[in-house]
């Protein structure tokens, strides 16, 4: 350790020369209260102890140079070094002060000697502080001065970095070789076993300094275990400074496992370089780095680098390496929006469906950024990436691209396939996010469906005209049918079943599972049938022998009931238990097994009757479900239930008139009880108010007249005219609005039940049954479309003889059609094979030539040549407009075709 008084600006200003970007060295006190210097380099990043207090002024007035410098030379030799360091010496060395104040105001008296020293003294008062400046800022003169008059060539500072240290850092190769001279260890470490002298050179930069110390014996594998100079040399991006390390022999490899080696570093930096030299000189390319466990094609892919992804594949890196988190350089490359490292590893035959701990695939890593992800989206589908790969979480990369709301993503991944009825684990579907995330998709979408319909033959007017309806589009993902439709309603967006594709398709669909329908029509009419009888029979007629022999077949049907009932909750009591009708097969199941119990209680007649009601209401919504009836059983359902809830909001005078009641008529028995007055009050509203028999019976006089009459008045007013005409007009305004949105709701009704009735014939809780051979039957029975053939419809809607669809859908089919011809027709503006532009064109055409040829027989040819000329432009342009219908259906399911 060296004592120095450097803290003073002057003192540096006067040593430092021309190097005005250097940084000044400081004086820190360390523990046992000895003052050292105290030097960093910004630039390197071996000095971890860099300190920036002082730093040389713009336009400061430096001594220490040419003449100046000259004298202070002159004047340093004809000073004695050891004399002079021993007065000082005396003077001014540092105990250890206990109190602080003290040891600063020592300090404070060297900096004061040092001010007023001369050059020349300073240098001979203290050389070992002086070569070390001299080092740092590169000063070969004074150093050598220094070491010539025999200063410490071994001195350091307090962090054990010598001379040769700082001037490896300074990049002067001449004072490096001087010091090297005087007998420098080229070797030496400092004193946190950080860095030797070649690491210093190394961080530098300077290739003819590394040589120097190689060729003075510098180990080069030094700090090999931690961070050698090689290390240093690619971090600092010194190509020279590696191909020399290695060609003195430096180990490209790091002993220590899970160690940042030179390789790692050149790959995570993008140094082409340096990884070739690395790689040529027996560098690993296996190995792992920290607990991100990351190899060097992790790091080249996470940087995006090609030249060194290309390079580590050609010396036998592993595409399939996985990270910590499972991921492998694909998922990075994706992550980094390398499209040119994605091409590299898929040449390289890396798997693009490759999941991570997570269950992402490189595909999701693709969308999660929006700047290039289109373009990764291609080249990842194009080599085979699964567009509907969903994670653990059950997020697709239609999930993430909605989520970062990326239009153009959205309907890229809905072109190549996607499926916008996928759900997550928690039940939410794509779709869901596409309508919160990115709302303009939709419309987009919708107009997939005008697409999907298209004329097939022949024009528009003909006979024979063929539309081609292709269904395709409402079956993304190759899940349910009517999955695309369900999410729809369930997402606020059920107008768009309004749509002429999706109106046809749920026809058609009905038409072909309105069979099962009518299966479950016939086994409730036949329970309700058994049921009924059994009631009758046992507890009205009490015939025991009609009694007896129902009891079996309404326990049979009521088993099947109830089995049907369990097997809905297996397959999903949440969606099950938001459905009330559920709740009221369960009530008709529990009645019908009480009331087959075979003492006959008096309670039981209670559940008789009322399980008798509670069947005939269930037997009507069955009945509801078919389109003719449905329309009927909902309006009675809504009513009803808006009806409840008016009754909800006047209850409260409801049961004050009737309390009202009890009180002035307690001698009359309909009011005697409260409950028996609430009931009749609620009777009189429906206009049954018995006033005769209440005023005026012999038997039980009125016994508070006056009030009992204005009350009575009161009533009638408020409840049976204001009240009950207010209901009728409830019920009539919501029958008028279900009307208006009838043609919506029976399609909403109907792709809920026809999803309903698909859920359960495709349940996983059937793969398994003994009639395996009647479930596929029946699931075969279920389906309208059978790809990849069977996926559309031709129609011919100018045939009376079309029957498959209703006519007015046609109509609707063929309006559009016809709308979508006439808006391309005025796209096209002028294109001459239109016919109407096409007879302009001749027409001009003939005015011209008309003005050439004034000759009577000229002219009749040249009408004779207009003529067939139109007929040939009118025909060439009908022929024209059916191929370019065709190439548009040929396109279309190209791009409808799963890739």
């Amino acid at each position: 350790m060296i004592m120095s008084i450097l803290g003073k600006k002057n003192f540096f200003e006067r040593l430092s020369g021309s190097h005005l970007t250097r940084e000044a060295p400081r004086i820190e006190t360390t523990n046992n209260g000895m003052p050292s210097v105290v030097i960093s380099n910004k630039k390197n990043v071996i000095n971890y102890r860099c300190f920036l207090n002082v730093r040389v002024p713009n336009g400061a007035k430096l001594t220490l140079q040419n003449d100046t410098l000259q004298k202070a030379l002159e004047e340093f030799q004809c000073l004695t070094l050891n004399e002079i360091m021993d007065c000082n010496h005396r003077k001014i060395t540092l105990p250890t002060f206990a109190n602080g104040f003290m040891r600063k105001a020592v300090l404070d008296s060297e900096n004061g000697a040092a001010a007023a020293a001369t050059p020349g003294q300073l240098l001979a008062g203290w050389p070992d502080t002086c070569l070390l400046i001299s080092s740092w800022l590169g000063h070969v003169e004074i150093a050598k001065a220094l070491l010539d008059k025999g200063a410490p060539v071994s001195t350091s500072d307090c962090d054990g970095r010598t001379p040769l240290h700082l001037a490896a850092c300074s990049t002067s190769v001449k004072l490096v070789e001087e010091l090297l001279k005087h007998g420098a260890d080229p070797c030496k470490w400092d004193l946190g076993k950080k860095c030797t002298p070649l690491h210093c050179a190394a961080a530098a930069s300077c290739v003819a300094t590394v040589k120097s110390l190689i060729k003075s014996g510098a180990n080069v594998d030094a700090g090999l275990s931690g961070k050698s100079p090689l290390h240093y040399a690619v971090l600092n991006n010194a190509g020279d400074c590696v191909e020399a390390l290695l060609q003195a022999g430096a180990c490209p490899n790091n002993p220590q496992v899970y160690t940042e080696t030179p390789l790692h570093v050149a790959t995570s930096l993008g140094n082409v370089r340096c990884t070739k030299l690395l790689l040529n000189h027996g560098a690993d390319v296996r190995v792992q780095l920290g607990i991100a466990r990351s190899t060097p094609l992790h790091l080249a892919a996470e940087e995006g680098s090609v030249e060194c992804t290309k390079l580590l594949l050609n010396a036998g890196a592993a595409w399939e390496a996985k990270n910590s988190r499972g991921q492998t350089a694909m998922h990075l490359a994706a992550l980094a929006q390398s499209i040119e490292t994605l091409d590299v590893l898929i040449n390289a035959g890396a798997k693009v469906n490759e999941e991570d701990d997570d269950g992402r695939t490189p595909l999701h890593a693709a969308v999660a950024k929006a700047l290039r992800s289109g373009e990764l989206v291609k080249t990842l589908i194009q080599a085979g990436a699964s567009v509907n790969k969903a994670d653990k979480f059950g997020y697709t990369p239609l999930h993430i691209a909605a989520l970062n709301e990326s239009s153009p993503t959205v309907m890229l991944l809905l072109s190549k396939g996607a499926d916008m009825t996928a759900r997550t684990k928690g039940g939410v579907t794509a779709l869901s996010f596409i309508i919160r995330r990115t709302p303009d998709v939709l419309p987009l979408f919708v107009a997939r469906f005008d697409q999907a319909i298209s004329l097939h033959d022949h024009e528009l007017g003909d006979v024979d005209c063929e539309l081609r309806l292709d269904f395709r589009p409402l079956v993304p993902g190759g899940r349910g049918e009517t999955d695309l439709m369900l999410c729809l309603v369930e997402v606020g967006q059920g107008h768009v079943l309004k749509h002429p594709l999706c109106e046809s398709f749920l026809y058609l669909k009905w038409l072909r599972i309105r069979k099962f329908f009518l299966l479950s029509l016939m086994f409730h009419s036949i329970f309700v049938a058994l049921f009924t009888g059994y009631v009758g029979a046992t507890y009205l007629w009490h015939v025991k022998r009609l009694s007896n022999g129902l009891l079996w077949p309404v326990l049979g049907f009521t088993c099947v009931l109830a089995g049907k009932e369990f097997f809905q909750v297996a397959h999903g009591i949440y969606c099950y238990a938001k459905r009330w009708e559920n709740w009221l097969q369960w009530s008709v199941i529990m009645a019908s097994g009480i009331i087959l119990i075979p003492s006959a209680y008096t309670w039981q007649h209670h559940v008789a009757a009322l399980g008798v009601l509670l069947v005939w209401i269930e037997l009507m919504i069955v009945v509801g479900r078919f389109p003719m009836f449905g329309i009927y059983v909902q309006m009675f359902t809504q009513v009803s239930i808006n009806f409840f809830k008016f009754l909800a909001a006047y209850i409260c005078l409801i049961v004050g008139f009737s309390l009202g009641f009890s009180v002035l008529h307690k001698n009359y028995k309909s009011f005697a009880d409260p409950l028996v007055s609430l009931l009749k009050t609620m009777i009189m509203m429906s206009g049954e108010l018995e006033f005769e028999d209440v005023f005026f019976d012999e038997k039980a006089p009125l016994q508070y007249p006056g009030t009992a009459h204005l009350m009575l008045l009161s009533f009638v007013i408020l409840v049976t005219v204001i009240l009950t005409n207010l209901m009728v007009g409830l019920a009539v305004s919501d029958i008028q609005e279900l009307r208006r949105c009838a043609g919506l709701d029976r399609l909403v009704r109907r792709a809920e039940l026809v999803a309903h009735l698909e859920n359960m014939l495709f349940s996983k809780l059937l793969d398994r049954a003994p009639a395996w051979s009647i479930i596929q039957a029946c699931r075969r029975g279920a389906l309208l479309l059978h790809p990849p053939y069977h996926c559309a419809l031709h129609i011919r809607p100018n045939d009376p003889r079309e029957k498959r669809l209703p006519r007015d859908l046609i109509r609707a089919i063929y309006r559009l059609v016809s709308e979508r011809k006439t808006r391309r027709t005025t796209y096209r503006g002028s294109v001459p094979p239109l016919p109407r532009n096409a007879n302009a064109t001749v027409e001009s055409s003939h005015t011209r030539l008309s003005r050439m040829y004034s000759n009577e027989s000229n002219q009749q040819q040249l009408n004779e040549l207009a003529a067939e000329l139109k007929r040939c432009s009118y025909n060439i342009s009908n022929k024209l407009d059916s191929l370019i219908n065709k190439v548009e259906s040929i396109v279309k399911d190209l791009d409808m075709s799963p890739n």
